[in-house]
């Protein structure tokens, strides 16, 4: 049976390092007391016809750039709205509270509060936060939160929280096991048994959070055998073109990166002006949109080799039924991305959640009860098969799955395989959030 990708929530929480490189302040967390729930743990079930309420917590005006954010949210609104056009859940329509948290801790606690202690939400969906600051005050609420992204080490630190993509951590207020989170090596093993990789580059910053989250990479490659070529480039005058010329010298099959969108850009120009060709340059599933024709406009080759990997299905699949319905009812969209589609999955997640509480009422506590079982969740195909687990011991090595995608002009985003047989049995490497 497929499992859960652990090393998902090892690639978010790269993606965060990565935009705080761009001088996010982050802000400070409020006061305990301004949190205070008076022992109240639960909103009262809506009665006959009144609106279900739930909380989407959204990054969206981060100093790091709109719409980075976004997908999630918009996933999820989409989903809604579709759901009470066709009549709610057990004829309750589902009313949205969302909340823009402002990439800051202090934004994000006042999100928190304004949510469950004011709007009394059932439950917070899609959550995409900068700096999930709150997460213990939803924790201590008994709130559940649903599907969110693991940018930080939140899903793997508290109970409660259900991220997009499982978790077999305790989740006791420690993240991961004593501070170490693990990730495996299924996407290096990917591309050794399906290309025929055998060198790989990983270009970084000379940043303490790239070059952190470059050495986990290059941890990851060699434990599958790689010749690893490191490039590092200085965050504020990058020579792009030298690591691209050297990366070419060096023969790289593969080339990863620790480095933000902006300098991915760079280094692929910088590739195709150098003329280097390589059989996958791998980005994850945040720069999974369709907005790569724009992003990288100036190097048509090495656009042509961008490759993404992931833990959900192609939002491009569709001749898959799940995906059509996600496509035809986000159509109004001006991009589409997998951090939409998992914002929709995230949202049917919830629903199948409340719809399990019609003897008792859609409440905090049934639906948290529905999520605290979940195993192999798949949101009607949509997901590899998710599982929340609290393993005493971290996993020395694991099944793992993968969606796997890649850009072709004219075609977009196509899929390579089907998500539920590229399936490895892969170590497990720690690393610290």
């Amino acid at each position: 049976m497929p499992r859960r990708r652990p090393s998902r929530a090892a690639e978010h929480a790269a993606a965060a390092a990565l935009l705080l490189l761009l001088g996010t302040a982050c802000g400070s967390r409020l006061p305990e007391s301004d949190f205070e729930h008076g022992g109240r743990t639960n909103a009262p079930a809506p009665t006959s016809g009144m609106p279900i309420r739930v909380g989407i917590i959204t990054s969206a005006t981060s100093p790091v750039g709109g719409n980075t954010f976004t997908g999630p949210r918009d996933g999820a609104k989409a989903f809604f709205d579709r759901l009470d056009a066709r009549g709610g859940i057990d004829g309750h329509p589902v009313e949205v509270r969302a909340c823009d948290d402002g990439g800051s801790g202090v934004g994000n606690n006042t999100c928190v509060h304004q949510l469950i202690d004011d709007d009394n939400v059932v439950a917070l969906v899609a959550t995409t936060a900068l700096d999930y600051a709150g997460a213990s005050r939803v924790s201590h609420a008994r709130v559940p939160d649903i599907g969110g992204q693991p940018i930080g080490a939140a899903y793997d630190t508290w109970p409660h929280l259900y991220g997009i993509y499982g978790s077999l951590a305790p989740r006791n207020g420690t993240p991961g096991w004593d501070g170490n989170l693990y990730g495996g090596t299924e996407v290096y093993r990917y591309f050794k048994r399906e290309k025929g990789a055998r060198t790989a580059a990983v270009v970084s910053y000379n940043q303490a959070a790239s070059a952190a989250y470059a050495r986990l990479v290059e941890r990851g490659l060699k434990a599958e055998g790689y010749k690893v070529v490191t490039e590092q480039v200085d965050f504020a005058l990058p020579n792009f073109r030298a690591a691209a010329a050297d990366l070419k010298e060096q023969g790289a099959d593969l080339v990863f990166d620790a480095i933000d969108t902006h300098g991915n850009a760079q280094l692929c120009r910088a590739m195709d002006e150098v003329g280097a060709k390589v059989t996958a340059k791998v980005t994850n599933v945040q720069n999974w949109t369709s907005t790569v024709p724009d992003d990288y406009k100036d190097s048509p080759r090495c656009r042509n080799a961008l490759w993404a990997t992931g833990s959900s299905r192609n939002y491009e699949d569709t001749g898959n039924e799940a995906v059509r319905q996600f496509r035809d009812a986000t159509k109004s969209l001006k991009t589409h991305s997998q951090w939409q589609l998992e914002g929709w999955a995230a949202a049917m997640w919830f629903t199948d959640a409340a719809k399990s509480c019609a003897q008792t009422g859609v409440t905090r506590a049934c639906v948290d009860a529905f999520m605290n079982r979940s195993e192999n969740y798949t949101a009607g195909g949509l997901l590899v098969p998710v599982a929340f687990e609290r393993l005493a011991e971290p996993p020395k090595d694991r099944r793992t799955c993968l969606s796997v995608a890649r850009w072709q002009d004219g075609k977009g985003w196509v899929s390579q395989g089907d998500m539920n047989s590229n399936c490895f049995d892969v170590p497990q490497i720690p690393y610290q959030p």
